[in-house]
């Protein structure tokens, strides 16, 4: 009997180390594949009927979801319809539907029971050797998943090593909007750590700020380059201009690759103190409530933090400034609440973080 394979592959966001179990595809068949299958079981049908079914049933579920029925084939699955999104008031039209209407699929109980009951698993060995980049901080400032172009960033893992000089390998940070750059000013590469003095592309947009890192590496003189992205999404500091005057220059922050910002600084009031300043913001999901909590930290983890707002659509807020802050107060303006939240439940894993230098 075939058996299901699976290999254990490390978590690397877990502290103890711990792995999780990756269920690993033989291959990947379509439809034809299929059909052969029904005929090999079924000789007394041909495999261009069995596909002209297989097809017919596809039309016929598309058919009863355009009619706004839900279809169940009795267990096995189920096909509806959802939508997404959020409307200012109740009689507001619909979003556009390429981004609202959604098509989900539901597998019965019964299947999968019977599923499980059949299944044999085989156990794989875990994945040949390629690089894992574990964490990503700035040197300088002291914190992990930022982007310094004034610092260093520090890449520890596993596997790390290679020679630019003699191109078996190669470190690239890359923008989600636009832009890719090879790294080539190093201070140190070893197998468990890489230090960079990052050359950041430029992307279309100042509050385009997110970027990715990974190594590439050849192990063999003819091995194909194995590829290690870090799992978490780093973010340049942003500058925030002219801060306290009674009409400062907005400022796109908490955005990810969108040609307009989810969010704009647009005022505030300084402190006690007149000089630059940096802090940082942060938008946090509530999950109980489904909320999002913004608030302005300090440049330490675990450090001072202001007086946390609620924000459960677009419009403007004030977020208060933490014990002996520069910053009184900051305005920022939601302008795509459903986009924010969005990213950061998908991927930020429930709370992104934007440094500000604020000018005064």
């Amino acid at each position: 009997m075939a058996t299901i394979q699976w290999r254990p592959e490390a978590n690397t966001l877990t502290t103890p180390q711990s792995y999780r179990i990756l269920a690993v595809p033989r291959n990947a068949i379509g439809t034809e594949d299929l059909a052969a299958d029904i005929v090999r079981k079924h000789p007394n049908f041909n495999k261009a009927d069995i596909l002209t079914i297989l097809n017919a049933e596809n039309d016929a579920v598309k058919t009863r979801l355009l009619n706004g029925e839900q279809v169940t084939k009795s267990g096995a699955f189920s096909y509806s319809l959802t939508f997404s999104g959020q409307r200012d008031t109740p009689n507001a039209q619909l979003p556009p539907l390429d981004k609202s209407l959604h098509v989900n699929v539901l597998v019965s109980p019964p299947f999968v029971e019977t599923t499980r009951q059949a299944s044999r698993t085989e156990r794989l060995p875990m994945h040949k050797k390629t690089p894992l980049i574990a964490t990503a901080r700035d040197t300088v400032l002291g914190l992990h998943d930022v982007l310094n172009p004034r610092g260093q960033l520090q890449l520890t893992g596993n596997n790390l090593s290679f020679d630019p000089k003699q191109g078996t390998g190669e470190c690239v940070i890359a923008g989600t909007e636009s832009g890719s750059t090879v790294q080539t000013h190093f201070g140190k590469i070893e197998d468990s750590e890489i230090m960079i003095m990052p050359n950041i592309p430029t992307q279309s947009n100042p509050w385009n700020n997110e970027y990715t890192v990974s190594v590439s590496i050849h192990y063999s003189e003819h091995d194909t380059p194995r590829i290690g992205t870090y799992c978490r999404m780093l973010r340049t500091p942003l500058t925030l201009s002219n801060f306290g005057h009674l009409t400062p220059p907005e400022t796109g922050i908490l955005t990810s690759n969108a040609t307009s910002p989810y969010v704009s600084a647009i005022g505030g009031s300084s402190g006690s103190v007149t000089a630059d300043k940096m802090l940082r913001i942060q938008a946090v999901i509530d999950l109980r409530q489904d909320v999002l909590l913004f608030s302005l930290i300090d440049m330490r983890e675990e450090g001072r933090t202001g007086a946390v707002v609620t924000v459960t659509a677009n419009g403007e807020f004030t977020l208060p400034g933490f014990a002996n802050s520069t910053v009184g107060s900051m305005a920022i303006r939601v302008n795509n609440y459903a986009a924010l939240k969005d990213m950061v439940r998908k991927k930020y894993s429930g709370r992104v973080v934007d440094v500000l230098n604020v000018t005064m």
